[in-house]
């Protein structure tokens, strides 16, 4: 099988390369589902899609070279997978398939710089670049704004995880040294310049991946909605928590339970510091927008419950280092990485600080990188 798939690379000319982005957020985790704000922003870091088309009606390869692995199937009779990877492509196959009839047989490289499981959406830059690669092979003329929203499809439907739509949209919309201000309830954005000089953005990746992050992903969703659902009763306007004031979330706070009130009260404050932080970057007032940060991070340990010993450890190591003004865990939560303002000079030795004290905490290597708001899916020129 190695030696099949070593044919298939070996002999492979692509017609078409597609680079997708991973992706920051600043700040704004957990608030997309609620239809809130968020502060994202792709990434130097990329997967690399290699295209094809391969001359059959329906036949279709996708070769992944972080895996290993080669998946074929046939467009007309599309399927979830029992191996979670290949439910990513086949989301996307099925949602492109409902919109429309004229893609056919084709082979694609699959080549990943994003690490696995560091929250940096992997999974959003795997399904936009798989759309926005057959989206040019086969001319099917969809907006991006298509592709974002199959994409998230794809993940609901294929994967089971029901993601916001942060993540794909940062993946696609995303421009170079610029941040997105989305508001997640319409859909409307704003780009905001993303200059954090003399600051460096620096990722630290704990490196663990706890088995609770997707469960209690959905679990979160959940959470929220029944919060929601009890406040809706009495305000029929209110829709989702984006739709919630503080003042209102506290006339509920007798009937609400301590679990739903904690987690609808940190979306609400989340929003404003979204919103806050947006303001400061705009303004160059950085030392704001890292005690943002922070105040972000503790709400997520705290009321939102989706942090973890490593992150907090992380988060707490960088709080009396003047060289660094912000720093919280980003992503789903559970592991992945935390997202550091630091300063350009300290970098290197910071790095040495936090990853001898992280190895003595928890006998586990850290790795990190630093990276720049970057352009968002696009074809290799």
């Amino acid at each position: 099988m190695e030696n099949d798939h070593e044919g298939f690379i070996s002999n492979f000319k692509a017609e078409l390369v597609i680079l997708s982005p991973g992706r920051i957020n600043f700040i704004g985790e957990h608030t997309d589902y609620n239809n809130g704000f968020v502060l994202p922003t792709a990434i130097d870091k990329k997967i690399i899609f290699s295209f094809r088309k391969n001359n059959t009606d329906s036949q279709c390869n996708v070769y992944s070279q972080t895996y290993k692995k080669k998946i074929q199937f046939d467009l007309n009779t599309l399927k979830p997978s029992n191996e979670e990877w290949e439910n990513y492509i086949l989301g996307v196959m099925n949602e492109l398939s409902k919109l429309t009839d004229k893609i056919r047989g084709f082979d694609c490289i699959v080549k990943s710089e994003l690490p696995i499981g560091a929250g940096i959406s992997s999974s959003a830059a795997l399904e936009c670049g798989l759309a926005y690669g057959l989206n040019e092979l086969f001319d099917l003329e969809l907006p991006k704004i298509t592709l974002v929203e199959l994409s998230q499809r794809a993940e609901h439907n294929y994967v089971g995880t029901k993601c916001g739509i942060m993540d794909q949209f940062a993946s696609v919309m995303s421009e170079d040294h610029k941040v997105i201000l989305l508001d997640c309830k319409t859909q409307e954005y704003r780009l905001i310049d993303g200059n954090f000089d003399p600051y460096k953005i620096l990722l630290l990746n704990t490196n663990v991946s706890h088995n609770l992050a997707e469960s209690e992903y959905n679990t979160r969703r959940a959470e929220c909605e029944e919060a929601v659902a009890m406040i809706s009763e009495s305000y029929d306007k209110v829709k989702s928590l984006r739709d919630v004031t503080k003042s209102m979330l506290d006339e509920f706070k007798e009937k609400l339970s301590p679990l739903h009130y904690e987690r609808a009260s940190y979306v609400i404050e989340e929003n404003d510091r979204v919103l806050q932080a947006s303001e400061s970057l705009e303004k160059g007032d950085l030392q704001r927008f890292g005690k943002l940060m922070y105040a972000s991070h503790n709400g997520l340990q705290h009321q939102y419950e989706v942090s973890c010993k490593e992150l907090d450890f992380l988060v707490d190591f960088s709080k009396d280092k003047t060289e660094i003004v912000g720093s919280r865990m980003m992503g789903g939560g559970f592991g992945g990485c935390t997202i550091n303002l630091i300063h350009k000079d300290y970098i290197n030795e910071y790095v040495d600080l936090v990853t001898k004290a992280y190895k003595e905490q928890f006998d586990i290597e850290l790795t990190s990188f630093i990276t720049v708001p970057s352009q968002g899916t696009s074809i290799q020129e």
